[in-house]
């Protein structure tokens, strides 16, 4: 047992393995429920209306994961045989096993960004003509911040300029903001700002934020109605779910500005593995709680990294080709990142 302890002691393959703290819990063995199917659960009202007033959109609601949200949103934006213009390592695109296609009947036009970031102008480029033989584009969809890319923030500048364009061409906005909260901590810009530019947008409780399930998607009230209506075709429609609702609602109130903390430790770590030799890090990029890390070494692959690390009780997880990535959060202290650092200079400077 104390060999397995070590073993997975600094865990930073992901946001995603936070759990819910004590006082989470607290909130969510007394959270009120009802049958959300009905539309009766009062924890779960609550939420969507705090998600809906956060985004500055009509109405919110509550789904199982970030991906069902990315799909969902998918699913009410499109017709079959449309086409969605993504960015090539966004989420959507590597990460949702081909949903666009198997449940939307969709393809994906793909942009390579810098960073993750499509710019208007390269988007305007891959719009479809209206010849009949072509695919209609119809969504254009960003990640805000860019998981891929190392937790990468859209400019919102650039987002203003996507906004008039899609505008101008009669198509939609969707923004993949599972780390939203991330973005608005570094910037300071509010989630409303970020979401007044888009027609639906997806956000996530349960990476930075510790909540231990659930997103959200927020729009229009006739947008989210379709969602509504898909969800429940998806398998989606959940009953007495205000009891991890309600983990959702404590992780919104008490847990975005301490998102902060998690930015400097992914700065430290990025700063000091930089340092060693063969191991490439983009600084730019390091701008949220993702540090992604290029292995140029001979001699090492990124399998034999992450099990040297693991082996000493340090979790990575493995990243694009060639890459490992490590997310920082709220179950890992400084102090432990400090002790990973040391981990990796002891293995590899």
């Amino acid at each position: 047992m104390q060999f397995y302890m070590r073993k997975f002691m600094i865990d930073l393959r992901s946001d995603t393995v936070t759990r819910p703290s004590p006082a989470m819990r607290q909130i969510m063995a007394r959270a009120p429920v009802g049958d959300d199917v009905y539309g009766e659960d009062p924890t779960i009202n609550e939420l969507q209306e705090k998600v809906a007033r956060l985004l500055g959109k009509e109405k919110a609601i509550y789904v199982t994961s970030g991906c069902m949200g990315n799909q969902l949103s998918i699913k009410a934006h499109t017709q079959p045989g449309d086409e969605i213009i993504v960015e090539q390592e966004s989420h959507i695109f590597n990460y949702e096993t081909a949903a666009p296609a198997m449940i939307s009947n969709v393809q994906l036009m793909t942009i390579t960004g810098r960073h993750g970031i499509m710019t208007a102008d390269q988007i305007e480029r891959a719009i479809r003509s209206k010849e009949y033989y072509m695919p209609p584009t119809r969504l254009v969809c960003i990640e805000n911040t860019h998981n891929r890319a190392g937790g990468t923030i859209y400019p919102i500048e650039e987002i203003r300029r996507i906004h008039d364009l899609v505008k101008s061409e009669g198509l939609l906005l969707h923004i993949d903001g599972a780390r939203l909260w991330n973005a608005c901590i570094a910037t300071g810009i509010s989630p409303q700002e970020y979401a007044q530019y888009c027609d639906s947008i997806s956000v996530c409780f349960s990476k930075g934020l510790g909540a231990p399930v659930g997103s959200a998607v927020a729009g229009s009230e006739e947008f989210i109605g379709r969602v509504h209506r898909y969800r429940k075709i998806f398998g989606g429609g959940m009953r007495q779910a205000g009891i991890i609702a309600a983990g959702a609602l404590y992780a919104l109130e008490h847990n975005r500005e301490r998102l902060a903390e998690d930015h400097e430790k992914a700065r430290y770590f990025a700063a000091e593995v930089g340092t060693i030799a063969g191991f490439i890090i983009e600084m730019e990029t390091v701008q949220t709680n993702i540090v992604i890390v290029d292995i140029k070494r001979d001699g090492l692959t990124p399998a034999v990294v992450l099990e040297k690390l693991r082996s000493e009780g340090v979790l990575l997880g493995a990243g694009s080709p060639g890459k490992i990535r490590a997310v920082t959060h709220l179950d890992v202290s400084m102090d432990e990142i400090r002790q990973a650092v040391a981990v990796f200079h002891m293995l590899f400077s």
